[in-house]
């Protein structure tokens, strides 16, 4: 019974997608709200801060477990490795207030109706609805289920039937108050965020609490010098953080506050077309698209007519796509699902813009609302933008466990002080403060501010490059990439095609290329008419638009475009179709022209496109164009030449792009909208090959060599043909011409055969084609012999790809280690590799135009989109540069930024460690640093270096090797701990050898000369001290020693951890660090030698012999030379460590760290000539993805 109870508490929100989240159902209860409330008061403000910041214990402290149907509080926690947790309370929905304008009970047909989530929601006979809000969107309590439901978007289960039935006529006025009640208003509606909520949110941080906390304990010891430079500092940096904030809130309401003002046409199944704003809008309603221009203000499933719609702020591409409207099939199957072709050209998204709307029989264009708000695709986007899925690094997880580390030295330190001065009898009040004077020593408040600054500096340079930055944490994490992805097209290659030629062909075989170069134009017959007229172009204000290469394609014909008019009348062809005609100029044709009746619009999925097209004065044909292999499918075995994958390797191993044309005779009888898609793309008789050449930008292949020659994996993701990738990889570099390419081609199960992966060896030869001399790809089928690691690549398409993840999942990993080559790739296979690669512990980068390439981008560690659309926001960062040469530009910023984070690190916790031990050495003495030494120290050596330290910019050079990414890895650690123990040694050798001075006597004030006795009068006796002077601090020989070894030993650890090459510029190239140290080791020296008795009395020093301040110098030379030694020869000496990990058998744990080493002592990979079978295959499955990047 309580298991049953248990399970009712917790359910999953969004299973299965992005956003899943677990959801547990919690009561308020009055007596622990009552305790939370008291013990509020008596914290003095902790607990609600302590509450404010978990918001699980919140949860938990004022409310008891309950069933979901029962809670009136929700605690939400996502699946991902992060386990964030949230609190929402439940809302009620009251439809009460439509009852007396529409005359609803309970027993309303409206209410009753359960098909819908909507009506499962409403609870009888209160008729209200519970609801939460997660994240912007609305999920109400299905009463039927006894679940939360998403809401503000009509059922996935709907068949194609049922929505132009239900919502064809639209929706009655009721249905949409009812639905406009619970889904709520249609706006994506981003505040501008208050100034006040961002100044309270940043204020209640942790760091500026604990920052607030160190001001209040200085002021009550009168150190208000540094208390009030740190509280400028904070309101600085809030000041900013604020500012950018607002600034980030402001430029993304504008973005969106336009779509939420937009008036629609709106059709109701009473009241008939009516005018309303798109706020109004709710799921079903049915909306009427006029001819003119306008933004989609929802998602909606064009019914009737079709659309040329702009969906660059989706893929990143301004290029029209052609929208056809859902058939009405009878298939109950849902209607995303009943036809094999991609849903989606049936949607016309949030935020796209509909550039022309083209009526089919009814004379209007109509779609059905398919959702709202932030459910849409447009709300998605900005949904992506306010909630950034959490990046897993392990630099910043370390740093907050080197924190505890300080934390823990700090409590040892507060002991030994209790001990101290408990013992010595000083008041409690006294002793308190100086416990706690020793968190803000051991725990340096500026540390968090100095550790985001070298990331700044890197945004600043990076941003001058043109490579803007949304996300300066992962700048960082650039400096581990070790794989990066990139998109070919437009990435790799130039984005315009020029057409090269065209390939006819007829029963006897391919003919002559056709050149375009000639100017010769192209003879009239089924191969011009194709290209005239298969193509989804658009004439928008008598310019002509599309796709680049539809583009290229018609032009090559010299045709014209032109929209026929009222007056036209031609059987079966409906006014104001698109007709293209042959200009005047042209001879020997002998049509007047081709009007285009119908288009199944080109999807990436279905890889072609298919046009019905009549001639005018002729006959009704039917064209295709696509991918070669997809065409030649469709078409009749003996129309297509026997020499036609030779024919097309000759070309595709040269880089051309392949297209290929078919066609073939429609009966004229035929209505146009009876006819499917499948019957018209069969039987089709092969017109011939479309050659288009795309050449390499002139970056790539530079760009390439250098990621390589730095062991930096390179992989292409493309959809184009595969034999077209292989060669722009060849060309580029990516594979060079030692190496081998292995094709690995899998065949899916048919009927009782099973899933099969045949691999065989890709090899070039030399072939005449055309006059010259060109390369093409020939399948070897003799063995090629094992040779080193790396000395072959895979090759495979998305289809192979997708086999091989389904039947041969013990196999992916192995191909995935040196598979380089995958094209054909859908949108969501793109994702999915990417994804694989990080389950393999790779840091991976993706590089792509934004077209096709978002779901990647967003999925990568670090993407990079060469695009400045919208779609580019899904992006970390955007060049606006459109070549590769960003990447390396990027990973080197953050090798930079990540070395810099590092010496930053290390610097601040030596800094405080020195001050440390200085302080603890002396409270043994019960003595202690004034407050101008203390400020001295903090202000003008440690902020001056903390602000220049980082200024170094990026090595030009990249390196064969990164960076260590964790902040526990053995040298940095070594690094630290043996600088401490340096610094302690000299401060103890300094603080015992000034007490053993011959000078050092019980009656001495001062051991100066008899020149210097007037800064004898000012101090006291070291062993008789008394609170002296208006700083209330502590005069003594051990004092000044200390002063001085802790404020130069700064200096020097500054001067040791600002590293150079391989990954910065060197140390000297930062002038103003230099300038900085140099002016502050000139002033220490001049306080050191010189005897100026108002600057020794204003920094409470006494004055030593020459000789001491002699010895404190060569302490310190000492010090430096040993840790420089130190730093040298054993920290940054990586050949020492790569012996000692050696010698200790040591090896990475990375999962391709270890599937190298396998497949390095497995004889029998690849297997090549071989075929594998799926029952054969051993089920293996990734661990999860755990960022264990190799540190040396």
């Amino acid at each position: 019974m309580g298991d049953s109870c248990r399970k009712e508490q917790k359910a999953v929100l969004n299973e299965g997608q992005e956003n899943e989240m677990e959801i547990f159902g919690y009561r308020t209860q009055g007596c622990r709200k009552a305790l939370c409330l008291a013990g509020s008061i008596f914290s003095f403000g902790i607990l609600p801060l302590v509450l404010y910041w978990r918001p699980a214990w919140h949860v938990w402290a004022n409310c008891v477990p309950c069933s979901l149907q029962e809670a009136d509080i929700v605690l939400l926690r996502t699946t991902d490795e992060f386990q964030t947790y949230s609190w929402k309370k439940i809302m009620w929905i009251h439809l009460s207030t439509l009852g007396s304008a529409f005359g609803l009970t309970p027993g309303h047909p409206l209410i009753t109706d359960e098909d819908y989530v909507i009506n499962r929601a409403i609870q009888k006979p209160g008729l209200k609805v519970r609801c939460i809000k997660v994240q912007k969107i609305r999920y109400v309590w299905n009463n039927l289920e006894g679940r939360f439901q998403k809401i503000g978007s009509l059922e996935d289960w709907l068949s194609s039937a049922k929505i132009h039935l239900k919502f064809g006529s639209g929706l009655t006025r009721e249905e949409q108050e009812i639905r406009r009640l619970i889904c709520g208003p249609n706006t994506i509606d981003v505040e501008i965020t208050p100034i006040w909520k961002l100044l309270s949110k940043e204020v209640l941080n942790p760091f500026y609490i604990f920052q607030l906390f160190s001001v209040c304990l200085w002021f009550s010891e009168d150190y208000k010098e540094y208390a009030l430079a740190i509280i400028l500092m904070s309101v600085i940096s809030i000041s900013l953080t604020v500012y950018d904030l607002r600034q980030q809130s402001v430029k993304l309401h504008g973005l969106v506050e336009a779509h939420n003002s937009i008036t629609v046409s709106v059709c109701g199944r009473k009241s008939g077309v009516q005018e309303v704003e798109s706020r109004f809008l709710v799921p079903g309603d049915l909306l009427i698209l006029t001819g003119n221009k306008m933004q989609m203000p929802c998602d909606a499933i064009l019914i009737d007519g079709s659309c040329v719609v702009d969906e660059g702020m989706l893929t990143g591409e301004s290029i029209p796509v052609t929208k056809t409207p859902l058939p009405k099939t009878d298939s109950p199957l849902p209607w995303k699902t009943q036809s094999e072709a991609d849903y989606k050209r049936h949607i016309l998204f949030c935020g796209t813009e509909v550039i022309q709307a083209k009526p089919a029989c009814s004379r209007t264009v109509r779609a059905v609302v398919l959702q709202t708000g932030f459910n849409t695709a447009k709300g998605d986007l900005v949904r992506s933008i306010l909630y950034p899925k959490p990046m897993s690094f392990k630099l910043y997880r370390d740093a907050i466990r080197f924190l505890l580390c300080l934390v823990g030295t700090a409590t040892i330190g507060m002991v030994y002080t209790l001990c101290v001065y408990v013992l010595s009898g000083e008041s409690p009040g006294d002793v308190v403060k100086k416990a706690l004077d020793v968190i803000t020593i051991a725990v340096p408040p500026a540390l968090p501010a100095a550790l985001t600054t070298g990331i700044i500096y890197a945004q600043r340079r990076l941003k001058k490059r043109g490579i803007f930055c949304i996300s300066p944490q992962r700048i960082t994490v650039c400096g581990q990439l070790n794989l990066v992805c990139f998109d070919k097209t437009g990435t790799l290659t130039c984005d315009g095609l020029d057409l090269w030629g065209v390939v006819p062909c007829d029963r006897k075989g391919f003919q002559e290329v056709h050149s375009f170069a000639s100017g010769k134009a192209l003879p009239w017959g089924p191969l011009c008419a194709a290209m005239a007229s298969c193509h989804s172009l658009i004439l928008l204000n008598e310019t002509i638009q599309g796709d680049p290469l539809d583009l290229k394609m018609f032009e090559a014909t010299t045709w014209e475009m032109a929209v026929s008019e009222d007056n036209f009348h031609i059987k079966g062809v409906p006014a104001h179709a698109m007709v293209v005609k042959p200009r005047k100029t042209a001879s020997q044709v002998p049509v007047e022209g081709i009007a285009i009746l119908h288009q199944f619009p080109f999807s990436s999925a279905l890889q072609r496109m298919t046009v019905i097209i009549q001639e005018i004065g002729g006959d009704r044909l039917a064209f295709m164009k696509g991918a070669p292999e997809r065409v030649a499918s469709f078409c009749q075995p003996e129309t297509v030449p026997t020499s036609f994958v030779s024919e097309l390797e000759i070309y595709t191993t040269q880089g051309f792009r392949v297209i290929a044309l078919a066609y073939k005779k429609l009966e004229a009888d035929h209505h146009t909208a009876a006819l499917t898609r499948e019957k018209v793309e069969s039987d089709l008789v092969f017109l011939g090959l479309l050659i288009l050449e795309n050449r390499l930008k002139e970056e790539t292949k530079p760009v390439l060599e250098e990621l390589i020659s730095a062991r930096i994996r390179t992989v292409m993701i493309t959809g184009d043909n595969l034999q077209t990738a292989i060669t722009v990889a060849r060309k580029s570099g990516m594979v060079s011409e030692s190496q081998k390419v292995i094709l690995i081609e899998a065949e899916e199960i048919t009927g009782s055969s099973s899933a099969s992966l045949s691999w065989k060896l890709v090899e070039e030869k030399k072939h005449a084609a055309c006059g010259r001399q060109d390369n093409y790809i020939n399948i070897r089928e003799e063995v090629y012999h094992n040779g080193k690691e790396g000395s072959y690549h895979f090759a495979l398409d998305g289809k192979s790809f997708q086999v091989i993840s389904r039947y041969f999942s013990s196999l992916l990993p192995k191909i995935l280690m040196n598979g380089t080559i995958f094209a054909r790739m859908s949108p969501g296979q793109k994702s999915s590799l990417v994804e694989e690669f990080q389950k393999l512990d790779y840091f991976v980068g993706m590089c792509g135009d934004g077209a096709n390439d978002c779901g990647a981008l967003k999925m990568a560690h670090v993407g990079i989109s060469l695009s400045e659309q919208e779609a580019s926001v899904a992006s970390p960062f955007t060049s606006k540069t459109p070549n590769i040469e960003c990447v390396p530009h990027l990973i080197k910023e953050g090798r930079a930024a990540l070395v810099t984070s590092f010496c930053m690190f290390k610097y601040m916790a030596l800094y405080s460690m020195i001050q440390y031990v200085g302080v603890l050495l002396l409270y043994w003495e019960t003595n202690s640093l004034s407050n101008y030494q203390f400020l001295f120290q903090d202000l003008a050596i440690t902020t001056l270096i903390g602000v220049t330290m980082n200024l170094n910019g990026a090595y030009p050079k990249l390196v064969p090797f990164r960076p260590a990414g964790r902040l526990i890895s053995p040298p940095l650690l070594l690094s630290v701990i043996l600088n401490i123990l340096l610094s302690l040694a000299m401060h103890i050798v300094g603080f015992v050898l000034v007490q053993k001075q011959p000078w050092y006597s019980m009656d001495s004030h001062s051991a100066c000369t008899v020149q210097n006795q007037n800064v004898s009068k000012l101090t006291i006796s070291p062993t008789a001290p008394e609170k002296t002077g208006a700083n209330g601090s502590y005069t003594s020989f051990e004092n000044t020693t200390i002063w001085f070894l802790g404020t130069l030993n700064c200096i020097i650890v500054a001067l040791i951890f600002s590293k150079g090459k391989p990954f910065r510029q060197p140390t000297y190239t930062n002038y103003i660090f230099v300038f900085v140290v140099i002016i502050q080791l000139g002033v220490c020296l001049f306080i050191l030698f010189a005897d100026i008795p108002d600057l020794y009395r204003r920094l409470d020093l006494l004055c030593t012999p020459i000789l001491w301040r002699v010895y404190i110098v060569i302490m310190l030379s000492s010090n430096f030379l040993v840790s420089l030694f130190v730093e040298e020869a054993i920290i940054e000496n990586r050949a020492l460590w790569m012996a000692i990990k050696r010698c200790f058998g040591y090896r990475s744990k990375s999962q391709y760290r270890v599937w190298q080493r396998n497949l390095a002592n497995d004889s029998s990979w690849p297997p090549l000539n071989q075929v594998s079978y799926s029952d054969m295959a051993v089920s293996y499955s990734n661990p999860v993805f755990e960022s264990n990047g190799e540190q040396l």
